[in-house]
């Protein structure tokens, strides 16, 4: 077989590859043949490297050539770009940019994406200027990356406004060009700019949809998610597993146990016929659920079903378990946990997050104390002022309430509303009304009134369960002239596919005659049954 036959049939074997083990086999066959500089068959070479994942291999391939051909080098700056190192994608463009080879519509599109995946924005603007130099200025797909990049954060004076601006200088735009825009709006958090642009979208694919959803499951718009899920299945589009993912964290956030079980169902029925492997994090997502809607026996036996747990998977359900109050058991699927084996699992700050709530719900103070000191001397973890909350929580209801106020005092940050509060709550539960009203002197000075309020109703609480009534009245006071407001409580229920929002107060509930008639007959039978009142009822802000 003659040289040139031979070169045809080893780049005629690379394009018709589909094992990595014949891909060596050939590559060998390159290296015997003299063929390691031939760039159209080293283009394929790399390619196949790179996308087998084997960047390495392809790096050491790319370095033997004496001058890469454009082909060459876009497909090592493209590998890079989609690894978790894309800065090396722009290391690369810097290098080809001092040889002799000339780069096209490919090099900048790869360029471009690294940037806007790797936060460079100084390089990323000045690719911009390279591009309309270059005359690439018209080219779609340059410019739905420069969308991309602009809407990420990319330029940061400008940022979304300037990807808009992009965006509406396109001549021709595509599915992607949309959702890059899309996507930049919600990450901005500019939700009703974001809905125009979905709705002015003359089409949506999954990823359109899934943005929008999980940009409102995100952000506290959790009935916005649902109602675009709802959406999304009656367009048949086809359910991924992302857009799933954040449904279910939407029906945690406000308790719509209904839907949950369906995407359960789902996840189960119809994922599993496609034969589509399931993410652990919608294993975890489903945990999740369960347990925020209050079913956590539900959620273990979704963990148990958890092929591979993740560190996330165990701190769902021990978060779970702590929430419903079950503190022993969130503490055996901690110990379980730390005996598992598996070299990636190890709690994180979320982890002894969980185990001290627990603890706190529990009242296991000497568990609570032992694995605060756990936490920092074996896992090298410094607390968060979230964990320091929790211990203050867990000895104040304990009643140790100058330990937990000596805690506050020795915090190496300064306390927050949440840590004083969970002291005033211990001083509430036991009655003791002079730390309660050192703490609303410290509350009262570091907060603004609307945060205030709800302390201050504690504090007065405290004062009544002590008799104090001359306190309970400067309280009072002080609240009328600070022009302090208590935010309402809230609650949902869910009854015949219906969530049911409630307000404390609220008067404006077209079924308002039926509530309050229902919470008289409520409160008489307590009374009846010679049940106290809580205290905290009988002092509010909307006498």
């Amino acid at each position: 077989m003659g040289v040139r036959a031979l070169e045809q049939r080893l780049f005629h074997l690379l394009r018709s590859c589909s094992r990595l083990q014949n891909l060596i086999q050939i590559h060998t066959q390159i290296l015997v043949h003299g063929f390691a500089q031939k760039n159209y068959i080293l283009s394929k070479l790399v390619a196949f490297y790179v996308a087998s994942g084997r960047l390495d291999d392809a790096l050491r391939v790319f370095g033997n050539v004496e001058n890469p051909s454009i082909t060459v080098w876009n497909q090592m700056i493209r590998g890079y770009g989609g690894s978790e190192t894309p800065r090396k994608a722009v290391e690369l463009y810097k290098r080809l940019v001092a040889t002799e080879a000339e780069p096209d519509g490919y090099t900048y599109l790869y360029v471009v994406s690294a940037c806007a995946r790797s936060g460079l924005v100084r390089e990323g603007e000045q690719l911009h200027g390279r591009v309309l130099a270059g005359g690439f200025g018209c080219n779609v797909f340059i410019q739905t990356s420069l969308v991309s990049f602009y809407a990420t954060g990319g330029g940061l004076s400008s940022g979304v406004g300037y990807a808009r601006q992009m965006f509406d200088e396109m001549r021709e735009r595509s599915v992607v060009s949309w959702n890059a825009l899309l996507g930049g709006y919600v990450r901005s958090m500019d939700f009703d700019a974001a809905r125009r642009v979905f709705d002015e979208m003359p089409e949506r694919n999954v990823v359109s949809w899934t943005t929008m959803i999980a940009g409102c499951a995100q952000n506290g718009r959790s009935k916005e998610a649902l109602c675009l899920f709802g959406q999304m299945r009656r367009a048949n589009v086809e359910l991924d597993q992302v857009a799933l993912v954040s449904v279910l964290s939407a029906c945690a956030e406000i308790g719509d146990l209904r839907l949950g079980r369906w995407i359960h169902w789902y996840v189960e029925e119809r994922l599993c016929v496609r034969g589509k492997s399931r993410l652990v994090t919608l294993y975890n997502a489903l945990v999740h659920m369960y347990a925020s809607c209050g079913f956590v026996d539900e959620a273990y036996k979704v963990f148990k079903q958890i092929p591979r747990r993740s560190t996330v998977s165990w701190t769902s359900i021990i978060v779970g378990f702590a929430k419903q109050g079950r503190g022993e058991e969130a503490l055996r699927m901690f110990r379980l946990m730390l005996s598992s084996g598996v070299d990636d699992i190890k709690p994180d700050e979320i982890t002894f997050l969980g185990v001290l709530c627990a603890c706190s719900h529990a009242g296991l103070v000497d568990e609570g104390r032992e694995l605060f000191k756990f936490m920092t001397q074996t896992w090298g973890l410094e607390p968060r002022i979230e964990h320091y909350g929790c211990m203050v929580d867990l000895l104040s209801r304990a009643g140790f309430l100058n330990e937990a106020h000596e805690l506050v005092e020795t915090m190496p940050m300064e306390p927050n509303d949440g840590v004083w509060g969970a002291l005033l709550g211990g001083c509430m539960l036991h009655k003791n009304s002079e730390l309660a009203s050192l703490v609303a002197q410290k509350l009262t000075v570091a907060l603004d009134p609307d945060q205030a309020a709800g302390y201050l109703v504690l504090l007065s609480n405290v004062y009544a369960c002590a008799k104090r009534w001359l306190d309970v009245a400067h309280v009072r006071q002080k609240m009328v002239q600070m022009g302090v407001k208590k935010p309402p409580g809230r609650s949902w229920i869910q009854i015949d596919r219906a969530v049911h929002g409630f307000v404390a107060g609220d008067r404006t509930h077209k079924h308002e005659s039926l509530i309050y008639e229902m919470l008289g007959e409520i409160t008489g039978q307590t009374q009846q049954e010679g049940t106290e009142p809580d205290i905290l009822n009988t002092v509010s802000l909307e006498d």
